[in-house]
């Protein structure tokens, strides 16, 4: 899709001879906060960006962007109709896409991926490598999770998320892809380590736990507590990546997915065996059904589906 000139604009309010293009253009400001970038996307001159503005302003009433700095920022009302521009635009997409397929060598998209950092830290090589190969003017930006719960995916915020998905939009497509599952890490030379680890051993040593909420107990808590036992937490982090270096100069015990093992590896840290009976970490991904007849959004869940559990971890 491209944007065109149009002879008139519209009042705010009015849907009379509207151009259409002009969410094309929104999109693509909104997402780029910037004229000069928004138009490099759109093969537009900067004044041909700037005038294109200045009609989706006059359009809707609303400066859209305005300055912050060196900087554009979006207004509450550009910040409120996002989603609903994206989901519109997506959806044209798709309607002049003929029988369902798309020419990956000349697509041109960004698709945002909403991630914890330990899977971008694993997987997004492995992601990157395979879009840049397949479609060289697809872009992919990775979103962290949020300390609060957002619906990213309904408000266009993110186009797919990957992890342990706990969405509570009702209307979001929920894909299995396998099951991971949880393992402790601590320092070399950990006392916990000088010995068998047994549940009261682990149960007796300081721990650390990496929440994006801030939470101080979880699964590992409620295992310990059938067997009449509880753990001192000392901390959390809000991620995985940050618990590792927290991990590296304390004598602290923490938990990981395996996913992230070979983070834990690379710093040197010592990755064993939980002695508890617990619950399997179900990864997958998640969507919006908008995007369920956009052929270039089903290729991005197809290099998804291709991601493999890492194999790393300790003896069994």
């Amino acid at each position: 899709m491209r944007v065109t000139q149009s002879a008139k604009t519209p009042g705010p309010g009015s849907g009379v001879g509207l151009d259409l293009n002009l969410l094309v253009a929104l999109d693509v400001l909104l997402e780029e906060s910037s004229v000069s970038r928004a138009a490099a996307r759109l093969h537009l001159s900067e004044p041909a960006m700037s005038r294109t503005l200045g009609r989706i302003r006059k359009a809707l009433g609303d400066p859209v962007l305005v300055r912050a700095g060196r900087t554009m920022v979006p207004t509450p009302h550009a910040l409120a109709v996002q989603g609903e521009v994206r989901a519109v635009v997506e959806r044209a997409r798709s309607l002049f896409l003929t029988g369902g397929r798309v020419d990956l060598p000349t697509l041109s998209r960004t698709f945002t991926v909403l991630a914890n950092e330990a899977f971008t830290a694993v997987y997004g090589a492995t992601l990157l490598t395979r879009v840049t190969s397949e479609a060289p003017g697809v872009r992919l930006r990775f979103l962290a999770e949020s300390h609060v719960d957002v619906p990213a995916l309904r408000e266009g915020v993110a186009d797919l998320e990957l992890g342990v998905v706990d969405t509570r939009s009702p209307e979001v497509h929920v894909e299995h892809l396998f099951d991971e599952r949880m393992l402790a890490v601590a320092r070399p030379g950990h006392p916990l380590l000088r010995g068998r680890v047994t549940p009261r051993r682990f149960a007796a040593a300081d721990h650390l736990i990496a929440s994006r909420r801030g939470r101080l107990e979880g699964p590992v808590d409620t295992a310990l507590a059938e067997q009449g036992l509880s753990r001192r937490v000392v901390g959390a982090v809000g991620t995985f990546p940050t618990s590792l270096f927290v991990l590296r100069e304390s004598d602290l015990v923490g938990l990981l997915s395996t996913h992230a093992v070979p983070l834990a590896e690379a710093l040197g840290l010592e990755v064993f065996e939980i002695p508890l009976d617990l619950p399997a970490l179900p990864f997958g991904m998640a969507w919006h059904p908008r995007h369920d007849a956009d052929p270039a959004h089903a290729w991005l869940r197809d290099c998804a589906r291709a991601l493999r559990p890492v194999p790393a971890g300790p003896p069994q």
